[in-house]
Parts: structure tokens; C-alpha cells; sequence
């Protein structure tokens, strides 16, 4: 297509955002119009935090923001009465109301970090679909949103599709979904002026379903945008680790321990991450994505501060750098733990995590290395090793020229290569 005429979509596409959109050439001239546009994206309230893996969809909103435009952050507070099937092979618990209330309390938290709420043109607004979702009568529904549903294609969804081809049981009340997910854009076009619904690409099926239902209630001309699944370089998925999710408030995971995730990001995601998790200048990141060996884990600091500095605010970024300083570069907290010399050859290119354990003596073999980092006790610099192939290289070296592994909580050795 031509060139891209609108801030918006030129940083969701220059910054690796954009995956799938129903009218990108229609999009975007509607974004580069002047006048600020309206978009939303829905979470559901099935915990009282998000994690990083749903900080792109946050990081499209910010970007949206940023650009001229105007967020709608949409809480589930009636959707998560029911649970969204898309990739989920049984049907969630269900909650109670009460617990929905303080989850969307917790999740608001996270927004408030990342966006400007307030009554201005661009400003964030949070709304709960539960506002008019509690208040639809079951046969009116029917007859002015059913009716423009076909189950033939909702058969072919793949939060349905795939649910009945592996044979699980998929309840009426989860069919439902999709339904109330194409009317909350139809009820946001119309309260707000809604043009477009972002989300991950596993929405791409309801987020095509809400661009019809509005066209066909309300004649709305409105659009629809996906990302990519985000996925790290070893193919695991963006946020999950071996120690459990990696939470955006800080009640449920530190700054400190938030920092290291980002700190630990393999080499081949550094410039990628950079260009979706900060709000770095381009520019600035690629000439970040020069650097290489040792030098690169500066940049990885620089991605950890500037991400923790976006959730957790800059002092408690800089004072889990600071952290990390004293303990990884100054070894002031490692001066008494045991270390083993390894050829310095065998770190370049690396060696896998389970090998690293055993030459540490922290595992009597690579089989019991393996079921260390299965089980979740195997640490890397005092991050978690999620993948067993994970390699222990000269990249990992802190600046005291040693690499930190962890067997449980009370068992640390130090690898030093030698010539």
C-alpha cells in the first residue's frame, strides 16, 4: 500500500504492532483526519492484575495516546460472567461479582501507570461493560443482535472451532461469548464514537464479528486491528516463565523481580522488545541494536529500567538497577559464595542451562539438571530458567566477570571462565 499518512499507524507498524486490520488504507485515513479517534481494547477481570502478556495491547493504547487519539480501556465486568473460550481448551471458573469489582480495581492500577485519564478529547476513559450487558432482556437481544449472527460461521471461529474438533465440552453460555463481545463495539460506537477494536491476534474472529454487528445495526463504519502472538526467541510464550506470571502491579511481583525479567531478555529479542515495550525514539533503538557480546547486556539494563520505569515508576527502576549493580557488578552480596572455573571456550557460544548446573555441582547430572529447571528451582542471575536448552553464555557474564546459578533458594554457585 502507499505510504502511511497518520502517527498512529506508522508506530504501529514501524514498532511491530500490526498483525491483521479489516481496512488498514481506510484506517488510516481516518486516523490522519485531525480529529482525534476513538479505540478500544476489552479485558476480562479474572485476576486483580495483568501481566506482560497483555502489555502490547497497553503499549497500543499508550501509542494511541501518544499519536492524537483517544483509549477506551473496556472492563469485563459482564463478559467475565462467562469467560472468554478463545484459546481455552476447558471453560473458566466462574466468579463472583464481588471478585470481579476488586479485580477491575487492581487491573485500573496498571492503566493508570501507562495512560492519562480525564475528560479531555484525548484523554482515557475506563468503561465496564456490565453498564448495559446486565441490562439487556434476554428476547430483545435475540431479536435485534441474534439475528444478525449466523452459527454456521460461528462454527467456524476457532474459539469454537477447536474446542469441538479436540472434542471438549463447549457450554451455551461460552457460545454466547462472541455475541456480547460484537455488541460491546456496537455499544461503544454508539455511547462514544468508537471507531476501531484492538487485541490480540487469538480475538481476530470477535473482533470481525463487532465490525459487522455495527455496520448492520447502526450502519458504523468501524475497524478492527490485531497483533502478532508474542513469543520470546526460544518459541515459549511472551510472560510465561517456570515461577508463574510475570504480573504488572507491584503487589504481586517486585519492581526488583519485574526489572530482572526484562534484564534476562535473550539476545535475539532485545531490539524487538525495545521497539514494543518502551517508548524509545527508533532511531535511538537501532543504533541500541548495534551492540553485541558483553556490551549488549548494557542495552538489556537499559530495556529493564525503561520498562520498570513505565510500570513501577523511574525511582523504584533505578533503585532495582541499583540493586542488581551491587549484587551482579560490585559483588557485594556474592563475595562469600563458592565459585568453578569452566573454559571460557565452552561459553562461547554457550552451553545449555542443565550442563551449566551440573559443571557448577549444583546437579549430579544433565537428567537431574533437566528436572531442576522443569520443576521451577533453577536460577539464572537470580532469574528463573524456563527452558531447559536454554544457553548459559559469555553474555551472561556480569561485570565481575562471573554468572550466577541458583538450585532452590539456598543454593548458589558462581561460574567463572578462564582461558
Amino acid at each position: 500500500m502507499n505510504a502511511l499518512a497518520s502517527d498512529f499507524m506508522r508506530a504501529m507498524t514501524s514498532r511491530g504492532f500490526l498483525h491483521q486490520c479489516t481496512d488498514q488504507s481506510g484506517l488510516d485515513h481516518q486516523a490522519a483526519s485531525g480529529k482525534p479517534l476513538a479505540a478500544y481494547i476489552g479485558f476480562d477481570c479474572t485476576a486483580d492484575s495483568l501481566h506482560v502478556g497483555s502489555l502490547v495491547q497497553i503499549m497500543m493504547l499508550r501509542w494511541l495516546q501518544k499519536t492524537g487519539h483517544k483509549p477506551i480501556v473496556l472492563m469485563g465486568g459482564g463478559t467475565t460472567k462467562i469467560g472468554d473460550p478463545s484459546g481455552k481448551d476447558e471453560a473458566r471458573q466462574l466468579i463472583t461479582e464481588d471478585q470481579i469489582k476488586a479485580n477491575m480495581t487492581g487491573i485500573r492500577k496498571v492503566f493508570e501507570k501507562f495512560l492519562t485519564f480525564g475528560d479531555g478529547p484525548t484523554d482515557a476513559v475506563m468503561v465496564d461493560n456490565a453498564e448495559w450487558l446486565d441490562q439487556l432482556k434476554y428476547i430483545p437481544l435475540l431479536r435485534e443482535v441474534g439475528r444478525h449472527f449466523s452459527v454456521n460461521r460461528m462454527l467456524t471461529m476457532d474459539s469454537v472451532k477447536l474446542r469441538l474438533e479436540r472434542e471438549q465440552p463447549l457450554s451455551f453460555l461460552e457460545f454466547n461469548y462472541m455475541v456480547l463481545q460484537a455488541y460491546d463495539f456496537a455499544e461503544l460506537a454508539r455511547r462514544y464514537g468508537c471507531i476501531l477494536q484492538m487485541g490480540g491476534s487469538d480475538q481476530w474472529g470477535n473482533i470481525v464479528m463487532g465490525v459487522d454487528l455495527a455496520r448492520r445495526m447502526d450502519g458504523n463504519e468501524v475497524y478492527g486491528m490485531t497483533t502478532p502472538l508474542i513469543t520470546t526467541a526460544s518459541g515459549a510464550k511472551m510472560g510465561k516463565t517456570a515461577s508463574g506470571a510475570i504480573w504488572l502491579n507491584e503487589e504481586r511481583l517486585s519492581a526488583y523481580d519485574y526489572w530482572q525479567f526484562w534484564r534476562n531478555t535473550a539476545d535475539d529479542d532485545v531490539g524487538r522488545f525495545l521497539r514494543l515495550f518502551t517508548d524509545l525514539p527508533l532511531a535511538e533503538i537501532e543504533e541500541l541494536e548495534r551492540f553485541e557480546g558483553v556490551e549488549l547486556n548494557e542495552v538489556k539494563k537499559r530495556l529493564a529500567t525503561e520498562a520498570t520505569a513505565m510500570a513501577h515508576g523511574i525511582a523504584s527502576a533505578e533503585a532495582a538497577a541499583e540493586i542488581a549493580r551491587q549484587t551482579f557488578e560490585e559483588g557485594s552480596l556474592q563475595a562469600a559464595l563458592p565459585s568453578v572455573e569452566v573454559p571460557k571456550e565452552l561459553l562461547s557460544p554457550g552451553i545449555p542451562a542443565y550442563e551449566g548446573l551440573r559443571l557448577a555441582g549444583l546437579v549430579g547430572s544433565n537428567g537431574e539438571g533437566r528436572r531442576l529447571i522443569k520443576g521451577g528451582g533453577a536460577r539464572l542471575n537470580d532469574v528463573s530458567i524456563s527452558v531447559e536448552d536454554q544457553l548459559i553464555s559469555l553474555a551472561d557474564l556480569s561485570s565481575a566477570g562471573s554468572i550466577k546459578l541458583s538450585a532452590g533458594k539456598k543454593r548458589h554457585v558462581l561460574l567463572r571462565p578462564v582461558e
